[in-house]
């Protein structure tokens, strides 16, 4: 997805860390891999897993990722990500 960086989510609902309200929940990561080492570099919660292929689009400079998400209950709907600069 980018020149160092591989996006993907995860298909399947877990549980995941305590939130602020002191409750788990139910979700699913997209994850940030190095593409030449394969490490973690980032991720972050989704309300349910992926169900589509990612996308990407540039506006003014930053690189944008639009994620679909659904299932488990959960409606379908397009989440947008911007990467760090």
């Amino acid at each position: 997805m980018t020149k160092s960086l591989v996006i993907c989510g995860e298909a399947g609902m877990n549980t995941t860390p305590t939130n602020a309200a002191g409750k788990g929940g139910r979700g699913a990561m997209l994850r940030a891999y190095d593409k030449a080492t394969g490490e973690e570099k980032g991720a972050v919660y989704m309300a349910a897993p992926q169900s589509g292929s990612p996308m990407t689009y540039m506006l003014g400079g930053r690189q944008y990722i639009v994620v679909a998400i659904s299932g488990g209950g959960y409606s379908g709907e397009l989440v947008a990500y911007r990467l760090p600069a």
